[in-house]
């Protein structure tokens, strides 16, 4: 975990400290580095390969995660440059607990980069239905299929916990994980898992998809 300190848990072998040890990231603690999402702040975050991956808070509360990753810690100016990749909604409650945790590592605050400036767009898919409310900038909605070609980039309605997902979630963003793995976000993706339960799970009728369905054609994952 980033910036971690203090001994070995108890009952952990070599083999345990041989493999911490090749994940760790050691960034420099930072005084009165609490949880927040005041548009600008910075942050750095162990996604657990290995890697540091960063975000930064945008003014409509989501985070937007920067096309950069590094083994060692960059300097904000040179993130900042960098085109965002990734913007979700993160729970604030689960970003202290990852702050105290060591997983991720506030770095200050700084200007709002462009591509943040703007509300990001949902889309809201109820269960049991192709039919998915899109919802824009100043609470504007519409109706779409889930497989409409215009939505697919959009992310699906959701919080995600800031030390539970965000490392997962970052690492399919960068293509270290497969896309099989249950993480969503953008509805390609979302329509991606669900063929990919019901390919596991034939007899479970709650898993089963409609029967027109449209299937999901995969797309270039970032490196």
């Amino acid at each position: 975990m980033v910036g971690q300190r203090g001994g070995v848990p108890h009952g952990r072998g070599p083999a345990y400290l041989r493999a911490r040890a090749r994940a760790l990231i050691v960034l420099p603690l930072l005084p009165k580095a609490g949880e927040s999402l005041a548009p600008g702040v910075l942050y750095a975050i162990d996604s657990g390969d290995g890697w540091i991956c960063y975000g930064q808070a945008a003014p409509d509360g989501t985070i937007g995660f920067f096309h950069h990753r590094s083994h060692k810690a960059t300097a904000p100016a040179d993130l900042l440059k960098r085109p965002i990749l990734a913007r979700f909604s993160v729970s604030p409650p689960s970003i202290d607990r990852a702050l105290h945790a060591g997983v991720w590592r506030r770095l200050g605050g700084f200007d709002v980069v462009e591509d943040l400036l703007e509300p990001m767009a949902f889309v809201q898919w109820p269960v049991g239905t192709l039919t998915v409310s899109v919802w824009g900038a100043g609470d504007q909605s519409w109706n779409a299929r889930v497989e409409d070609p215009a939505i697919q980039a959009i992310e699906l309605m959701a919080v995600w916990d800031a030390q539970e997902h965000v490392p997962a979630r970052l690492r399919v963003e960068f293509g270290s994980d497969p896309l099989t793995s249950q993480v969503g976000g953008p509805i390609w993706r979302e329509r991606l898992l669900r063929e990919e339960r019901a390919r596991q799970h034939p007899d479970a009728p709650w898993l089963r998809l409609p029967d027109d369905w449209v299937k999901t054609i995969p797309r270039d994952q970032p490196t």
